[in-house]
């Protein structure tokens, strides 16, 4: 039995860790700052997920997505491991629209074929 990762997905885990180093570490420290302060760092969240969508790091969970909405459609078993890398952010799932609890909330509403809204790129509205 093979157990390697197709190569897209080996791609992609490649590019997640690079996005991870190059984008999200270097912001660490101000998101701990903003956040110790009592405020939640919409200033640093925002513009990472815009550059995530944008290199297409985005809904990375959801295997049943059309056509039209956005996300890269892995099963669970190819979304497993870049889950892995995002978790050595705590915060980080949310920059790739991957948290917790807006992913059981897109499956469920998936299943009802109404995932539109939080498949688009302002699940809330910041502070």
């Amino acid at each position: 039995m093979d157990f390697q990762f197709p190569p897209d997905v080996q791609e992609m885990q490649r590019t997640l860790r690079r996005f991870m180093d190059d984008e999200v570490l270097p912001h660490l420290s101000e998101y701990e700052r903003i956040a110790a302060g009592g405020t939640f760092p919409s200033q640093v969240i925002e513009p990472l997920k815009e550059r995530a969508r944008t290199v297409g790091l985005w809904n990375l969970f959801l295997p049943g997505l059309k056509a039209d909405e956005p996300g890269t459609r892995l099963s669970n078993m190819q979304y497993a491991p870049l889950a892995e890398i995002m978790g050595r952010i705590p915060w980080a799932a949310e920059v790739f629209n991957c948290n917790a609890p807006d992913t059981g909330n897109m499956e469920l509403l998936q299943r009802g074929q109404n995932v539109a809204n939080f498949c688009s790129f302002r699940l809330r509205e910041p502070p």
